[in-house]
């Protein structure tokens, strides 16, 4: 299907969350949860998902969060990446971040998600 056509209009989806601990568990939690606030505030279905950045502080080593990703079903052809969030002094701690490039109509609004003490980040939001 192609869904430059249906869906013509490219946009860029942030959002955050945190994690209470630096743990596979808590990572997968977070993550996973950030992923359906995503997916759902924005009615995505994964053919419309073309790739997911993800960054993390430096006090999150334990997993990937793209591994997380890469296991839910349809996401196969999405590109994930990972990456490290520059260090801030002060900066929110076990946070979490995404930027992720879909395709959405033209008349949807695109809702970014700020889960967590990552609310923190985006009083606007």
């Amino acid at each position: 299907m192609n869904f430059q056509n249906e869906f013509p209009f490219l946009c860029a989806l942030r959002g955050a969350t945190t994690c209470e601990n630096n743990s596979v568990e808590s990572i997968t939690s977070a993550v996973e949860e950030l992923l359906i606030e995503l997916v759902s505030r924005n009615n995505l279905i994964p053919d419309q998902i073309i790739s997911v950045t993800f960054s993390v502080t430096a006090d999150l080593d334990a997993c990937f969060p793209a591994s997380i990703a890469r296991k839910k079903t349809g996401w196969e052809n999405i590109a994930l990446l990972d990456c490290q969030q520059m260090f801030v002094k002060d900066d929110l701690s076990k946070c979490i971040r995404l930027l992720a490039y879909v395709y959405l109509p033209n008349e949807q609004k695109p809702q970014n998600p700020y889960l967590g003490k990552a609310r923190n980040l985006r009083p606007d939001r």
